[in-house]
């Protein structure tokens, strides 16, 4: 296990690296002046060199690429062009209503992807398998920012039952946790149902039926607890996409979290937060990856033994 681990966490660092490089140059190539945007059209030559000197923008880009994996490993992101903030500072607090929205979403997912994969499974080709089927086809069909206003306009402008916007309390956290969870409740019901008709046509399944075990144990205790394998590693990766498919969710609903600090930055080109906000939800991403590579090795010792 200490040499699996090892393993995993030096890929990590690398691939953390890569994504960080892979920011900075995006941002950076994205067209568009922030000394512009700050300064405006009244803003001079002189002015524009001068505040372009003093935000270190004149420094060639390997040397501003160098300055910031250098904060990086110190913990510091620089600070905003807009409002001279330390990066770090902005960042944490919109975090946190951003992990609160994908938790809610993902609990969601969770409360309607199990029974419905399990009745699809244990009912297959029944009328439940079908309406399962047509779940998951719409959940994964229907676009974030046509769900979102959709929910707005019947559970809010016309049954007036939450709110329309904004975070404040639990009411307000119900629709858009139920448009970002939607999706991945959609995909995690079709791969439990498939995990478990490959986990039931198993022996042990028929040894635990030849025992007079009740249904209910031979599906929950030994059917669904065998199949949360691949489910697992579908989970671990489509939370990973949470965070980064909150951005859409949370400009729709307002919701004060990353995505909406995102998008307001791209607007002003105020690149430190923007590559902040990218790089935490591109970190996010690798580290939900790591964990789940880390129990599924640790329910499944096969993967430990295959990596050494």
């Amino acid at each position: 296990m200490p040499a699996y681990l090892l393993a995993r966490l030096f890929s990590a660092v690398w691939v953390s690296l890569g994504v960080a490089t892979l920011v900075f140059g995006l941002i950076h190539w994205v067209p568009g002046d922030p000394v512009e945007v700050m300064l405006g059209e009244s803003g001079n030559g002189a002015d524009r060199q001068a505040m372009r000197h003093a935000l270190g923008l004149d420094q060639p880009l390997w040397l501003q690429w160098l300055h910031f994996i250098a904060g990086l490993f110190k913990g510091d992101l620089g600070r905003s062009l807009y409002s001279q903030t330390a990066v770090t500072e902005l960042l944490l607090p919109r975090l946190g209503a951003t992990v609160e929205l994908a938790v809610a979403a993902l609990g969601i997912a969770l409360l309607l992807a199990i029974p419905l994969g399990l009745l699809a499974a244990a009912r297959r080709g029944s009328a439940w398998d079908t309406f399962s089927s047509g779940f998951a086809l719409l959940g994964v069909s229907i676009p974030n920012f046509w769900l979102g206003p959709l929910l707005v306009l019947m559970f809010s402008l016309w049954l007036g039952w939450f709110p329309v916007s904004g975070r404040d309390g639990l009411a307000s956290l119900v629709l858009p946790a139920v448009t970002l969870g939607t999706a991945l409740a959609a995909i995690l019901s079709r791969m439990i149902r498939s995990s478990l008709l490959e986990v039931m046509s198993e022996d042990f399944i028929r040894t635990a039926k030849a025992k007079g075990l009740s249904p209910y144990r031979v599906w929950i205790g030994h059917g669904l607890r065998n199949a949360w394998l691949p489910v697992l590693t579908v989970l671990g990766m489509q939370l990973g996409t949470l965070l980064g498919g909150a951005v859409v969710t949370e400009n729709v609903f307002n919701w004060p979290g990353l995505g909406t600090l995102l998008i307001e930055s791209i607007q002003r080109r105020d690149y430190p937060v923007v590559q902040g906000a990218v790089l935490l939800i591109s970190l996010s991403y690798v580290l939900v990856n790591l964990l789940t590579d880390l129990l599924y090795a640790r329910i499944d010792p096969r993967i430990r033994l295959g990596a050494r």
